[in-house]
């Protein structure tokens, strides 16, 4: 039998990355590979997480890399790759120090050189790493695995920021790979989690595979969420594309594949029926959907057209198209998540309501010219795919010109880094759902940050809203906080930088003969055991 080249690889530079590999090696009979097979939302085309926010790349970095800190099923921050820390009486002062026995795949120690060169280049492109190193003036290592922060002014962000479970998370690449320019994609994919890459069997449009690391050490406690022992019950993890939702489904029923990751949710009363198929909730805090409009060129660049659709979107009418089942959908005009202690309806209470004729007002009084503008359309994303023609509708409804243009989710994600004129290959619009999470802080909200050119897609500027974004940093009392907070959302109902269309829940559906799926607002692949 001929060992494939990412393992032979791998085994050469000393590891023993599977009981299969070690096997053939040793040229005797080899116990058979547990297989976890799955189905995820979307394929996988870009391996560089810190350099896309695609929610693909984001379970793949936790795949192959891990993190410093991380939280557990409270939200709580946890370390995870760090050993021990201590904060200074005065709050300026971080000391590290590294858990033993922590390495990269390719058998190199991992190193406070490797993670003061992760973090810097996540601090570049990430919103909540941007805020984190406005406050930190320098990163030095005291050692092989220890290092230090030392803060120009005291906030409580530095964990927060280190423990962010979801795009952009601070994962940790060994040096070398850390120093390519954020703007860059990288292009070797090694690091220090509980999965190594196949990249030999990796083929974009049908799998992508991922074999045990046998040298990664989890910690020595029970896994909780993010945190904890990542502990590893298979062999290999197959990520399958599968396209067409029944097939889906009745390769699930049939022991074909393990696990889907985003089942339709009008597929999910069948699945309650078959008794070869568990239906999981494995992230309570559910997701937001988004509406993200590109500010650099017209019509978007006007705050009016803008306004006029947070009068003109009805929350209701997208979530009954993308979910249909209100126990799967919440109603939400709290920019940061229903049920948060942050949660306030300021500067929406009439918005989000289907207002078309105020919508109509402000088209009339903005600078549109009657141009066509460019919605982007996924059509391989079951939760997003009915969202664009409503939204289409609406817009149309109130006067705008709309050229919906379908494709994939994945090209949906390269061509959403453009700043091309629309007609020239860039965009005007398009719709995303992020992971409640992501978005329950001014902070971590990927789509808040209003830094211009440093801030995401769609590239939003206003002063005043990074003003506020500041005051939250530095305002450790819960109450002003909200109060903060109902400042922004009022600055960002004049000057909106996205929509967001609502809360809803995703089930995982899972064959009957799987367990100990992590809980977790991140699909992750450690914990699972296949009973044969």
């Amino acid at each position: 039998m001929k060992l494939n080249q990412s393992i032979r690889r791998a085994v050469q530079r000393g590891l023993a990355v599977s009981v299969l590999a070690t096997g053939l090696l040793a040229g005797g009979a080899a116990n058979a590979e547990t297989v976890l097979n799955v189905n995820m939302h979307s394929d996988l085309k870009i391996v560089d997480p810190i350099w896309t926010t695609a929610y693909m790349s984001r379970n793949y970095g936790y795949m192959v890399y891990d993190t410093l800190f991380a939280i557990n099923t409270k939200g709580e921050v946890k370390p995870q790759m760090v050993d021990t820390y201590t904060i200074s009486d005065d709050g300026l002062t971080y000391d590290f120090t590294l858990r033993d026995g922590l390495k990269f795949h390719d058998d190199a120690a991992v190193t406070s050189a490797d993670v003061i060169a992760s973090i810097q280049r996540w601090g570049a492109k990430d919103a909540m790493g941007q805020k984190m190193m406005t406050f930190v003036a320098d990163m030095t290592a005291t050692g092989d695995n220890s290092f230090q922060f030392k803060l120009n002014e005291p906030t409580g962000l530095i964990l927060q920021a280190l423990g962010k479970p979801s795009s952009n998370v601070p994962f940790i690449m060994p040096a070398r790979i850390a120093a390519t320019p954020p703007g860059d994609q990288i292009t070797e994919y090694i690091g220090s989690g509980p999965y190594i890459f196949l990249e030999d069997e990796w083929k974009p449009g049908d799998k992508a595979e991922f074999a045990k690391f046998e040298g990664y050490v989890p910690r020595d406690e029970p896994g909780d969420g993010l945190s904890g022992g990542k502990m590893v019950h298979v062999d290999k993890v197959v990520w399958k594309v599968i396209r067409d939702q029944q097939t889906k489904m009745n390769a699930l029923s049939k022991g074909e594949i393990d696990v889907i990751e985003s089942p339709a949710h009008d597929l999910l009363p069948l699945m309650e029926e078959d008794p070869n198929i568990q239906l999981v909730d494995l992230n309570p805090f559910g997701n937001q959907y988004t509406f993200r409009y590109n500010q650099l060129h017209p019509p978007f660049n006007d705050p009016k057209v803008r306004q006029a659709l947070l009068y003109a979107f009805d929350q209701e009418e997208f979530l009954y198209a993308a979910i249909g089942d209100e126990k799967y959908f919440k109603l939400c005009k709290a920019m940061f998540i229903c049920g948060t202690p942050i949660a306030s309806e300021k500067g929406f209470e009439d918005k989000l309501e289907g207002n078309i004729a105020k919508a109509k007002e402000l088209i009339a009084e903005s600078s549109y010219d009657g141009r066509p503008l460019i919605l982007m359309h996924p059509t391989d994303l079951a939760v997003l795919e009915p969202l664009p023609p409503v939204a289409k509708d609406i817009m149309e409804k109130i006067g705008l010109k709309v050229d919906m243009i379908a494709m994939d989710w994945q090209t949906l994600v390269g061509r959403r880094n453009k700043k091309e004129l629309p007609e020239n290959g860039g965009w005007n619009a398009f719709i995303t759902s992020w992971n409640s999470v992501d978005n329950a802080s001014p902070l971590s909200t990927p789509f808040l940050n209003a830094a211009c050119g440093q801030a995401l897609f769609g590239w939003p500027c206003d002063d005043e809203i990074q003003a506020l974004r500041d005051d939250f940093s530095r305002e450790p009392d819960a109450a002003k906080q909200l109060a903060i907070v109902e400042k922004l959302q009022t600055r960002v109902s004049e000057a909106p930088t996205h929509v967001h269309l609502g809360q809803w829940y995703q089930p995982t559906a899972i064959g009957k003969n799987i367990s100990g799926a992590p809980v977790s607002p991140v699909s992750a692949f450690w914990g699972y055991k296949k009973d044969e």
